[in-house]
């Protein structure tokens, strides 16, 4: 038997990070098995489809190098891979379901629908299908049919019986078929709902294993019921842990910034120190390791090993983690990335950066904090985010015009400078970085300035002295004395 797994994502917007997270156990679990990873488009919902997610879908796959061994973009033996372009062959399924009297149709009106669920809410019912077209004759089916009144198709669920499966993640699972409703299968344009479509898919691309999140639980009897009407075998199943936010309340929600893959890329993050983040959360590396990457996990991997609790998502680990990963590259390495990040640095001169790399490398967390630390290299601060003091700048100036530019000679002559008129040696360095930077924290200062240069040091402190701008003493950043 060849491992074949799939990611089935609808094409409605920025896919979510709790999807990659699926699509890594998904994908890792195929390569290990020397297997195929296939990704399919649910594409049914037309009221929530929108223009171009597809792409996003693939783009973002790439960027975390999780490419798919069959797709509706490359295609594969088992095409069509859109949902939308099958319409056909699940007709012709849920027609024998009819035939096999495993489904109906059900002309009921969205008001008669309503209706009744006020009624079952009134009486404090679950809210379910009641069944009254299950109640029709053939002769009434077909006179509805021929009439052309709208329907829709039911899947016929057995009364007082117990539906079970095997889980990966979970175990054992039971339900009783009492409570699970009459779920409608075919809506009435013809397109498949999820249930129905996503069972037939998975039935004829051959799909071994499913991994989904575990709010799926719930729905999973209605699929066992389908494979047991079809008389076919039912894929694996393995319902995983669901992301929860930080504070550990419920499932990481598309309200936070940060559960879009798009959030990951505009920061700069690396996306295999997102993937060692994501399969951390839930899978703990047998020698307790915390930086690997993707071959490594695929190496090591074991699905039995998941833990059956909900991560909750901790943006300040996230930091850490491609903070290592960051640090672990090369000076070039590191300065290909950020210039392919950032078309500021990749405008700027590239030797100035290649300086510039070694100071900011430890303080970075994510690719977008280079321009933040190292930008006064490329242009002079427009502001500052503490009052500047025009008499250490003055003595600052006056100061460093005569001093060899190096390390040693420059701290020994601002140190003397403070002690001389009884300042704090690290006020003095403050008002030094900040006329320089703008800013009160950024990479070693002298060493900055070694790189800058002493001309344009200058040059910085002597515009403040100019009164460059008209609030001198009290200009702070963003706000007008």
């Amino acid at each position: 038997m060849t491992v074949r797994t799939r990611i089935a994502p609808s094409p409605t917007g920025f896919p979510h990070i709790g999807t990659i997270y699926q699509v890594l156990i998904d994908f890792a679990f195929a390569r290990k098995a020397g297997g195929k990873f296939i990704l399919r488009l649910e594409d049914t919902d037309r009221a929530r489809f929108v223009e171009g997610a597809e792409d996003v879908i693939y783009s973002s796959l790439a960027w975390f190098s999780l490419n798919p061994d069959e797709s509706p973009k490359i295609g594969g033996p088992f095409a069509p891979y859109r949902q939308s372009e099958r319409l056909p062959i699940y007709k012709k399924y849920s027609d024998e379901l009819i035939a096999k009297g495993h489904a109906y149709y059900c002309f009921c009106t969205r008001e008669r629908l309503e209706e009744m669920r006020k009624n079952q809410e009134a009486h404090h019912l679950p809210p379910m299908y009641d069944k009254t077209c299950l109640k029709l004759t053939p002769t009434d089916v077909k006179a509805k049919l021929d009439a052309g009144v709208p329907h829709v198709v039911r899947m016929n669920v057995p009364v007082h019986e117990k539906i079970a499966f095997d889980d990966l993640v979970s175990g054992h699972i039971e339900f009783d078929s009492d409570v699970i409703d009459h779920q409608v299968i075919m809506k009435s344009d013809g397109f498949p709902t999820y249930h129905f479509g996503v069972v037939v898919d998975d039935h004829l691309m051959e799909i071994t294993h499913v991994f989904r999140g575990k709010e799926w639980i719930s729905s999973t009897p209605k699929h066992v019921l389908l494979y047991q009407y079809f008389g076919w075998k039912m894929p694996v199943h393995g319902h995983l842990p669901l992301i929860l936010n930080e504070d550990g309340k419920g499932k990481l929600s598309k309200r936070h910034g940060h559960a879009s893959v798009d959030y990951y890329r505009k920061l700069g993050y690396l996306p295999e120190a997102v993937l060692n983040y994501l399969s951390n959360i839930v899978w703990n590396h047998p020698e307790g390791k915390e930086i690997y990457d993707l071959d490594e996990f695929i190496k090591r991997f074991d699905v039995e090993k998941i833990t059956s609790q909900g991560p909750r998502f901790d943006l300040k680990k996230l930091d850490w983690v491609n903070g290592q990963y960051i640090r672990a590259l090369t000076d070039d390495a590191l300065q290909t990335r950020v210039s392919e990040f950032d078309e500021r640095v990749s405008r700027a001169d590239a030797k100035l950066v290649a300086k510039t790399m070694p100071l900011v490398k430890e303080r970075m967390h994510v690719l977008s904090d280079y321009w933040s630390l190292a930008s006064f290299f490329f242009t002079k601060p427009d502001s500052f985010e503490t009052p500047l003091r025009k008499d250490m700048l003055s003595g600052l100036y006056e100061t460093l015009t005569p001093v060899d530019w190096k390390h040693e000679p420059m701290e020994q002559s601002i140190r003397q400078l403070a002690e001389k008129n009884s300042w704090k040696p690290k006020d003095v360095f403050m008002q030094l970085r900040l006329a320089v930077t703008g800013k009160t924290v950024g990479p070693p200062l002298l060493e900055s300035l070694e790189i800058l240069g002493k001309e344009e040091t200058l040059i910085r402190l002597s515009v403040e002295l100019d009164s460059h701008y008209p609030s001198f003493e009290e200009k702070i950043v963003g706000k007008k004395p």
